[in-house]
């Protein structure tokens, strides 16, 4: 059965397919899996903080999304080349759609207060529909608009497109809280790149797309094998680590520090929120954190506080603040 991700085989000698791409999902897939690994530590406290949100996290999903979305782009021409193949394409639609709806009603399940609604998947499939037209329109068309797809978020951001129906536009204000957010403003963009290159190889190659022989190489084998099968991966990966790493988390418990540069963070925001100085606050964000630990607050600080609890920790922190922020001799 063929996977709907991946670049369909086409009518080229012995069924050979384009190996190089398939390899290059395949090596997107292995990226992929790594960033979830590194969300799942994360979330389950088995790191000091989830890196998966930091800059550098942010940084390498976005790369990661844009590489299968390109790679959508030039399947999207390889596939169609010779006119539109309905059935090939609306079997392919029906497997995204389904997959992606599938993910929406199992994360509302497991993350009720950030499940994916519009994910990458969704993406994939509403913008494989409105790809069509651009397999026809002239190829520095295709490439102009990708340009103004990908821009638009930073021209357009109006409050009335933060509405929860609008919301997969990605043209608002605001994020969404959600697990997964690819919306179609810019990453659609995206996809219409990947057209122009197809298309514009196709054109410098006077239409040969010639396809790659057999993988060489155990390595290069595993990552093709990978990117043709790439929907069944992605569907199975992060359940998979999810559920490795759960049983990991009840063996060891979590991370000696996990916590605490969020609490940090959320310290010196609410303390600069209240007149605190940037640098006292930072400095008090710190010495509470060493306070909490010493009083053995710090593992309750996940609960409600009792009363008494709650006034000793208010003091800690005032005594943390006033201490940073004492002229210095």
């Amino acid at each position: 059965m063929t996977d709907p991700l991946a670049i369909p085989v086409s009518a080229t000698p012995q069924g050979w397919r384009w190996v190089a791409l398939d390899a290059v999902r395949g090596g997107a897939l292995l990226a992929m899996a790594a960033y979830h690994a590194t969300w799942d530590l994360g979330y389950l406290r088995l790191t000091p903080e989830n890196y998966a949100l930091t800059p550098l996290g942010k940084v390498a999903a976005h790369l990661i999304a844009g590489t299968f979305l390109f790679l959508v782009g030039v399947g999207l021409v390889l596939m169609n080349r010779d006119g539109i193949r309905w059935r090939a394409f609306l079997i392919r639609l029906l497997r995204i759609g389904g997959a992606a709806v599938a993910i929406t009603v199992a994360t509302a399940v497991a993350f009720p207060d950030s499940y994916i609604f519009f994910g990458i998947l969704h993406c994939i499939a509403l913008s494989s529909v409105l790809a069509l037209p651009f397999l026809f329109l002239p190829v520095g068309l295709v490439a102009v608009t990708s340009v103004l797809v990908l821009a638009a978020p930073h021209v357009i951001a109006a409050d009335l497109l933060d509405a929860s129906v609008l919301a997969f536009l990605g043209l608002g204000r605001g994020v969404p809280q959600t697990n997964d957010y690819v919306p179609l403003f810019p990453w659609f963009g995206m996809v219409l790149a990947g057209m122009a290159v197809a298309r514009f190889s196709a054109r410098a190659t006077a239409g040969a797309f010639p396809a790659g022989r057999r993988a060489s190489g155990r390595g290069l084998r595993v990552l093709a094998f990978a990117g043709r099968h790439s929907l069944a991966v992605y569907l199975v990966h992060q359940p998979a680590l999810l559920a490795l790493l759960t049983g990991l988390a009840t063996l060891t418990g979590p991370h000696p520090k996990a916590g605490e540069a969020d609490f940090r963070q959320t310290y010196r925001r609410n303390c600069m929120g209240t007149g605190g100085q940037a640098e006292p606050c930072r400095i008090a964000a710190r010495c509470v954190v060493g306070a909490l630990r010493r009083e053995g607050l710090w593992v309750e600080a996940g609960r409600s506080f009792t009363t008494a609890e709650r006034q000793r920790a208010q003091a800690l922190s005032q005594d943390c603040y006033e201490a940073a922020d004492a002229p210095r001799p």
